[in-house]
């Protein structure tokens, strides 16, 4: 079988902001900014550092001013969320140039999380983003639930597709395309970004897959064939979402940079390095790290003692 692969894919890290938010323990700053520092050190280009919403729902955030400040990597493209015009005026008090939105394909998905309809948050983002590239911004548009929402079940690929069409006239640089809840399969996420492909060829297309039922790197290699070369992760499989009931973490950076590594794809990240990161974050974490590389690295590690 011949795959028709990309040689070079890049690994856009979500640890930070993704990763963390739904953390139950409140991590120090200071830990955030040494995890944000090794992830750099580890040959991370693109991250997102930390998001701009109310410290009243994700109290996780609350620092996210200082983050900014102090983690804004240079030859590196820092993307802070903003989900709202509050936000977004946050966002303009900093020098972050890169900037998140998000809305959710399913209506019930978007109401418990921001409590408007899909069109309501659609109709309250157009002017922001209009707003954000005439002054020169990045933006990035996060697509939620995209294949499978947990009120609603199955989502028509028509209905994404048309949400992603919408923020393309809209003039986002990049759609994150997301499966909320880890219910795809490949012949979905393959079906689902081959039509993306085909329809936005300007536009830079990202895959973001949660492995709750362990399926990421199956949906991540499909995605490969359908010629996608970007990818969120987040360092040590950490992330969940608090409005997805059982939506487990993120593909873990480390399993995706081992595959793509072996397969000959250059992402340009250092494992070992990587493997330190997710070390500084460990200690500070409710739940314990469960990528399969980490397990493995650290059951060599033991035994090579």
């Amino acid at each position: 079988m011949t795959f028709q692969l990309p040689k070079k894919v890049t690994i856009v890290e979500v640890g930070p902001r993704d990763g963390l938010q739904n953390e139950k323990s409140l991590i120090q700053t200071d830990i955030k900014k040494q995890f944000i520092a090794e992830l750099r050190n580890a040959g991370i280009k693109e991250m997102e550092l930390t998001s701009f919403v109310s410290p009243k729902w994700v109290p996780q955030m609350t620092d996210a001013a200082e983050i900014v400040a102090d983690c804004l990597g240079s030859g590196a493209r820092s993307i802070v969320l903003a989900p709202n015009r509050k936000g977004i005026d946050r966002v303009y008090m900093t020098n972050c140039r890169a900037v998140a939105v998000f809305v959710g394909v399913s209506n019930t998905f978007n109401q418990k999380n921001i409590n408007k309809t899909t069109k309501e948050s659609l109709s309250e983002l157009q002017p922001i983003i209009s707003e954000l590239k005439e002054k020169g911004y990045f933006v990035r548009a996060c697509i939620s639930t995209a294949f499978y929402c947990p009120y609603e079940g199955k989502i028509n690929s028509t209905d994404t597709l048309e949400l992603c069409r919408q923020f393309v006239r809209f003039g986002v640089d990049e759609l994150s395309v997301a499966d909320t809840i880890g219910m795809a399969v490949p012949n979905e996420a393959y079906f689902l970004f081959s039509q993306l492909k085909q329809e936005f060829p300007r536009t830079l297309l990202t895959a973001h897959f949660h492995d709750t039922r362990k399926l990421a790197l199956a949906n991540i290699l499909a995605c490969l064939q359908a010629g996608i070369d970007r990818f969120d992760t987040s360092a040590g499989g950490l992330g969940g979402c608090p409005f997805a009931p059982g939506a487990a973490g993120n593909a873990a950076t480390e399993d995706v940079v081992y595959m793509l590594e072996r397969m000959g794809i250059d992402t340009g990240v250092e494992l070992g390095k990587l493997i330190r990161a997710v070390e500084v974050i460990r200690p500070h974490l409710s739940r314990p790290i469960e990528s399969t590389y980490f397990r493995f690295y650290q059951q060599t590690a033991s035994f090579s003692e």
